[in-house]
């Protein structure tokens, strides 16, 4: 196992525990502030290791790798980590984990779209599949473990966070391969902030925001589940991208689903029925049928 695997595999498990500890923190912190807290921790970090690592020094960008950077991070962390913690706080990290399946058809089919690539029958059966398990995972028998209208929004924002999120790193794939991967880990983080500062100023709710963190917190859960999920598992994440093919990363990254139920379970105590297991069976089934067949 190359240091690629490594890392897609590594980043797999923290990113699963990261989302079990903040499901755990409870709705704490609506999913705005979560999400800027933890990004905000991960651009306090990032400038020592910059300094250790790198440099201080800005590489040269062009004026279009920029643009992209500051631009993917805006997509893949700003919002697309601000609805998947919505829909964490509305469905529950078991569900969520299922939802999580969809990174990779995902990334295969923007792969379609933007860089020329085609969709076998395979992985339109596998894609099916995937469909099927999120289907199978979100019908429930007993309507009253999920509000109805709660797992109709959480599912939403999670598929849409998802999607969100194979767009900022398919995008900004090639700049990680080719240009200083710190840096750009680190504008990426710049635009994620900058766009949650800005959504918050045109909604003046700095001071509300404020407020909120003032309040008396479980912060121990939230500042490791932070850590976990902005800095240590995004950085391998990103890396993963960087030394191997996405298509190769993803499918090693979507081990989180398993870690997550099974994590919900350990810590959570949530209930891991039939439908679930079966569910989380056939979105792997999907996803190893697309990208490995």
């Amino acid at each position: 196992m190359g240091l690629g695997e490594f890392f897609a595999l590594a980043s797999a498990f923290g990113w699963a525990l990261a989302v079990v500890l903040f499901r755990r923190a409870g709705n704490a912190l609506p999913a705005l502030e979560t999400n800027l807290f933890k990004v905000i921790l991960a651009f306090v970090l990032l400038w020592p290791t910059l300094w250790l690592v790198e440099g201080l020094t800005l590489p040269r960008y062009s004026a279009l790798e920029f643009v992209t950077v500051i631009l993917s991070g805006y997509i893949g962390i700003a919002v697309a980590d601000t609805w998947y913690l919505r829909a964490l706080h509305l469905v529950g990290a078991g569900r969520i984990g299922i939802v999580s399946s969809l990174l990779s058809p995902f990334v295969i089919l923007l792969s379609v779209l933007f860089l020329g690539e085609r969709l076998g029958p395979w992985q339109v059966a596998g894609f099916i599949l995937v469909m099927m398990g999120l289907l199978l995972v979100t019908w429930q028998e007993n309507r009253e473990q999920v509000d109805v209208g709660n797992l109709r929004r959480g599912m939403a924002w999670g598929i849409a966070a998802v999607f969100l999120m194979a767009v900022g790193v398919v995008m900004v794939k090639e700049i990680l391969e080719t240009r200083s991967f710190l840096w750009t880990v680190q504008l990426r983080v710049m635009g994620g902030i900058t766009g949650m500062l800005l959504y918050l100023a045109s909604r003046r709710r700095f001071a509300e925001t404020w407020q909120r963190f003032k309040q008396p917190l479980p912060w121990g859960l939230i500042v490791i589940a932070s850590l976990l999920a902005s800095y240590i598992s995004m950085m391998m994440w990103l890396y993963s991208y960087k030394l191997i093919p996405a298509s190769v990363s993803s499918v090693l990254n979507q081990s989180s689903n398993a870690w997550i139920v099974l994590l919900a379970w350990l810590l959570l105590r949530e209930h891991i029925g039939w439908r679930k297991f079966w569910g989380l069976f056939l979105t792997t089934l999907g996803v190893l049928v697309m990208l490995l067949v």
